[in-house]
């Protein structure tokens, strides 16, 4: 397995420079999130901590995965490995939208192997960048593994949703941005699926001395099972967020970032991802996917009960820490955020 190092984040930063959109990050004032128990956000600690929201659900195809796209593709189109077949990547949506935004660009075809739970908004988008659209099974294992099929029967290029390390070296060139725009950073909080964004974030992070909270539907747990289990191991999947979040399985490359220093592995239920997305829309107008919603889910849900030998659920924030929140994905249909007016 290659081991995923700082080395990869800075060439991958290199390699994209340009080509995708810089995050911007946003202050959360005090009082403008609040949760069903215990007020303000940056009341949870003793005393205040300092929230930032990264708006990386702003960038090209709506999410983080541009990063990973544009580092794979221009790697091999630097390397002159990019056959005429194309690419062909299996997908929950957003990594397939990624793929065939930058294939588009470079003018190479793209074949996007879907499962029926992802969303029609990515399925549409997918479209309109051109891709051979193929729906395949009703989990995202059964999609990745008609494309492999294809891409033996086809010549093309397989890319992957997240189990790559050009993949997660482009997704951790987000935390390099983040750090340069938040001075004296102490967490990163993000969501996990497959592992991608928390490989490449994680590896960054731990260079430049900073914690990683990586959050998981209680029922999509791949990440924090494999943790438990010293090994990447096969979950079930069942979540508000699987469309996003329902790999069944975390990459030994997040599993070795896991196991690094400054790392904490943490669940929220469904029902908490559901509010933290709602409030992002009531108090800011911000309308993001049940994955990026559940990083916020972390910090905003009550006190959980947790067992002796259950998952930590949710993070609570020291006094005076500074932490950096990801909201890392737009691809959603809004209308179920939208309360009827009141009379």
């Amino acid at each position: 397995m290659h081991q995923l190092t700082y080395d990869d984040i800075k060439a991958a930063t290199d390699r994209i420079a340009g080509r995708v959109r810089p995050v911007t990050v946003s202050p959360v004032d005090p009082g403008t999130i609040r949760t069903t128990q215990r007020g303000p956000l940056d009341q949870r600690a003793e005393e205040p901590c300092e929230v930032w929201f990264a708006l990386e659900f702003m960038q090209h195809t709506g999410s983080f995965k541009a990063r990973g796209a544009q580092n794979f593709i221009q790697t091999h189109r630097e390397a002159k490995t990019l056959p005429g077949a194309g690419v062909t990547i299996a997908s929950g949506g957003n990594a397939g939208l990624a793929c065939a935004w930058a294939a588009q660009q470079q003018g190479v075809r793209a074949t996007v192997f879907l499962p029926t739970v992802a969303p029609a908004v990515k399925v549409a988008k997918l479209r309109d960048f051109g891709a051979d659209v193929r729906v395949v099974g009703a989990e995202y294992a059964e999609a990745l593994e008609a494309c492999e099929e294809f891409a033996t029967s086809s010549g093309a290029l397989a890319a992957h949703a997240y189990d790559h390390p050009l993949i997660a070296a482009g997704a951790g060139t987000l935390l390099e941005e983040i750090h340069a725009r938040i001075p004296g950073l102490d967490t990163v909080v993000v969501a996990v699926g497959g592992g991608g964004l928390f490989a490449g974030v994680a590896t960054a992070a731990r260079h430049h001395g900073i914690r990683t909270v990586a959050v998981e539907p209680e029922n999509c747990r791949a990440l924090n099972a494999a943790i438990e289990a010293g090994r990447p191991v096969d979950v079930p999947v069942d979540s508000v967020a699987v469309d996003a979040l329902g790999a069944r399985r975390a990459t030994a490359l997040a599993l070795d970032a896991a196991r690094q220093d400054g790392v904490r592995s943490v669940l929220v239920p469904d029902g908490e991802i559901v509010r933290a997305r709602q409030e992002l829309w009531d108090q800011r107008r911000v309308a993001v996917e049940h994955a990026a919603a559940t990083a916020l889910a972390a910090l905003t849900a009550p006190d959980l009960p947790a067992g002796p030998t259950a998952p930590r659920l949710g993070y609570r924030p020291s006094s005076g820490e500074r932490v950096a929140v990801v909201l890392c994905g737009a691809n959603t249909d809004p209308s179920d955020l939208v309360r009827p007016a009141r009379s």
